[in-house]
């Protein structure tokens, strides 16, 4: 895997999705159940509110030593000194995301076919999301439901770091990093579940198996 990129459980969160808990609370938890990479996905909130809650999770996340990452805002992801960000097919492009903040430590792209692994941006990616896996209700402006077969296909064709996504879960895990994932990327099975904690330690779990 490449040396930039070593994380394993990568928790996706937004207020939304931690069901009216505190959004740093449940995050501390699955911290502590060994998510070590998070991204903040907020498509609900304008830019301040969106900016307040990304230095309420740094400040959180620092103390752990966890990088945080911004979904798609580039403004709200340099003006917090976050670590980084990730874009999908229709977002900011990498490559111009390179040009604007040259200081990013990781940027992620979302692969939602093929194609793009054709494509010149991905040389600017610092891992690929293989978006969605498993289609799941949260996400419905899908391209491509790759599965397992398609984890692996992408697997053969490129040698970035993958991260799954889409709905991720316990039962999955180890086929999904036994299909070539490098990293899982967790929505509801953490923030959504009683115990973030414990949910995180379980899926962790079935990760260190399958390596």
């Amino acid at each position: 895997m490449n040396k930039l990129f070593t994380s394993r459980l990568y928790l996706v969160v937004s207020e939304e999705a931690c069901r009216g808990r505190d959004i740093v609370n449940v995050t501390e938890q699955a911290l502590k159940g060994g998510v070590d990479l998070v991204q903040l996905r907020e498509k609900q909130l304008n830019d301040d509110e969106f900016v307040k809650t990304t230095l309420r999770l740094k400040e959180i996340l620092d103390r752990y030593n966890v990088p945080l990452i911004v979904n798609d805002n580039l403004q709200v992801a340099i003006s917090s000194k976050v670590h980084g960000i990730h874009v999908g097919n229709n977002d900011i492009s990498p490559s111009r995301i390179k040009s604007l903040w040259p200081q990013c430590n990781m940027l992620g792209y979302s692969i939602e076919y093929l194609e793009q692994l054709n494509n010149s941006e991905i040389e600017y990616a610092d891992y690929l999301g293989i978006s969605p896996v498993f289609s799941t209700p949260s996400k419905i402006d899908t391209v491509t439901e790759w599965g397992l077969e398609g984890i692996r296909t992408i697997r053969n064709l490129t040698n970035k770091p993958l991260v799954a996504i889409g709905r991720m879960n316990e039962s999955n895990a180890y086929d999904v990093i036994k299909a070539g994932a490098d990293c899982l990327a967790i929505v509801s099975a953490i923030c959504g579940a009683d115990d973030p904690a414990k949910a995180a330690e379980v899926i962790r779990n079935q990760i260190e198996k399958a390596l």
